[in-house]
């Protein structure tokens, strides 16, 4: 390759999602790169990359969904691979970066396991890490590489935008979201308010009252992801206590385990809107669900990374959070 040429744009795909990873490649206008991924009978992960690597600027796509453990060491795998087989730079794509929830030790003898899968895909040999709307913002710290931090507040606000809702007011599920919800509100020209949540134990929430005015109004909960759905639907009956006429609900990732579909089905919440950071397979068992797709954001990011462009360019600021 001469001095002056640029290396190749490859793009490659996990069993996590390998829909949402055709649809930013399909979004890029290239096509996915060819891989062999399969099991030994005892579990372990083979792979396999079908064309050559060599010199090329690599994005990885996985998500980190259930199996959550596999889908993580499959990464790892294939980001050894791709070391090995001598590509430039590496860049896993990481819609929905796992172990985000232990980012501190709240309590003596507990891991910190956000800080561990940066350092696992840092001995892997991962040169740079997009992902999207992190648990906590300081785990970009974790890291000694370059993170691109995106976030889905575009397209949810301009989805809602798109309704035209003159009264409303967007809930925080708790303070340490309230930065956030003041994006959203200050996007949507729309109230604030905030919900006061405790956790008396793992999966577990009470939320005792709303900081705020939202009788009468249309109320919107906004957080980073729905694992059990027991804080937004916990959220939505509160509002709907204190007198708001209508409820929606709307997060990044919809992990969507253990009685969430039930819980969100029973909810009297109007619509709930997630984007597609994660599969969500029994979607068609929840009426009440909304959809967006986040590829032209993850293929835009990657094109300003090959072309090294501004990232933060893309978002005007909103990927600070």
């Amino acid at each position: 390759m001469a001095p002056h040429e640029k290396r190749k744009l490859m793009l490659f795909s996990g069993t996590s999602s390998p829909e949402l990873g055709k649809e930013i490649a399909d979004c890029l206008g290239v096509r996915l790169g060819q891989v062999k991924l399969s099991q030994f009978s005892n579990g372990e992960m083979y792979v396999r990359f079908l064309e050559s690597v060599r010199g090329a600027d690599i994005f990885l796509v996985q998500t980190m969904c259930e199996p959550v453990n596999n889908h993580l060491m499959e990464l790892l795998i294939m980001i050894d691979a791709l070391k090995r087989a001598s590509a430039e730079r590496i860049s896993a794509v990481i819609p929905h970066y796992g172990y985000a929830r232990q980012d501190k030790k709240t309590e003596g003898r507990e891991p910190i396991t956000a800080k561990l899968v940066a350092d696992l895909l840092t001995t892997a040999g991962a040169d740079r890490v997009l992902t999207m709307d992190l648990h906590a913002g300081q785990i970009q710290g974790f890291f000694d590489m370059p993170v691109d931090h995106l976030t889905a507040l575009p397209a949810l606000t301009d989805y809602f935008s798109s309704k035209n809702i003159k009264d409303l007011v967007v809930v925080s599920p708790d303070v340490g979201r309230v930065k956030v919800a003041k994006k959203y509100a200050d996007k949507l020209g729309a109230g604030l308010a905030i919900l006061h949540k405790t956790r008396p134990a793992h999966n577990e929430v009470e939320i005792g009252q709303v900081v705020g005015d939202v009788s009468g109004r249309t109320a919107l909960l906004v957080d980073d992801m729905i694992d059990t759905a027991g804080t937004i639907t916990a959220g939505v009956d509160t509002v709907v206590k204190a007198g708001a006429k209508q409820v929606f609900a709307c997060a990044t990732h919809g992990i969507l385990s253990g009685p969430a579909v039930d819980r969100i089905n029973a909810s009297p919440m109007e619509e709930l809107v997630l984007t597609n950071t994660l599969p969500t397979p029994g979607s068609d068992a929840m009426p009440k669900l909304k959809v967006l797709s986040i590829a032209q954001i993850f293929a835009q990011t990657i094109l300003n990374v090959y072309e090294d462009e501004s990232v933060s360019a893309i978002f005007e600021e909103d990927n600070f959070l």
